[in-house]
């Protein structure tokens, strides 16, 4: 099973582009739980909530861990971004993340372009910091030593250019 992370700053598509590559590669994708659990917190979040989210994250990378079989899983975000909200927010990082990242279990990223324009929503919050974020996550997935490809475009054309990174980083002998 090849276990790829979307990543990218606020409002990149990576729901969608998640939801289209695995339709496309015939996989699975695993929603980002962060969203759902900040929409229905009913509060501001504080570092508590931070940590159930990342405890969730884990036990859904987990479930795929050593999930035999050729297909595909796309999660749309992964634990870099938690740990990255943890060192923005909080300036320190729980050892359980940090023990996790180690792990590594991904076997290559997608790093979404903040070149989409900017949808606010109730739980975006730094529209004006995309570039910031884009670049701090890179250096982070840099540091896994994994390969990655960053994406963007607009419309379709950023399904075919996830696609080809998708097919450049995992199946370099096939086009799809």
């Amino acid at each position: 099973m090849f276990k790829i992370a979307i990543l990218g700053p606020e409002s990149t598509g990576k729901t969608e582009l998640a939801a289209l590559l695995a339709k496309h590669f015939d996989g699975e994708w695993v929603p980002e739980y962060a969203r759902s659990y900040i929409e229905n917190l009913g509060q501001a979040y504080n570092f508590q909530d931070i940590c159930n989210i990342a405890i969730r994250q884990i036990e859904q990378e987990n479930e795929y861990l050593h999930r035999p079989g050729n297909g595909y899983v796309f999660f749309d975000t992964d634990l870099i971004i938690t740990k990255v909200w943890f060192e923005y927010c909080y300036k320190t990082v729980p050892d359980f993340v940090t023990k996790h990242l180690e792990k590594n279990i991904y076997d290559a990223y997608l790093l979404c372009l903040p070149d989409l324009p900017w949808q606010p929503d109730k739980v975006r919050e730094h529209g004006s910091d995309r570039d910031f974020f884009f670049e701090w996550y890179q250096k982070e997935i840099e540091k896994t030593g994994k390969p990655f490809r960053i994406t963007g475009g607009t419309g379709h054309q950023r399904l075919l250019n996830a696609i080809e990174a998708v097919n450049t980083m995992l199946k370099p002998d096939r086009n799809e």
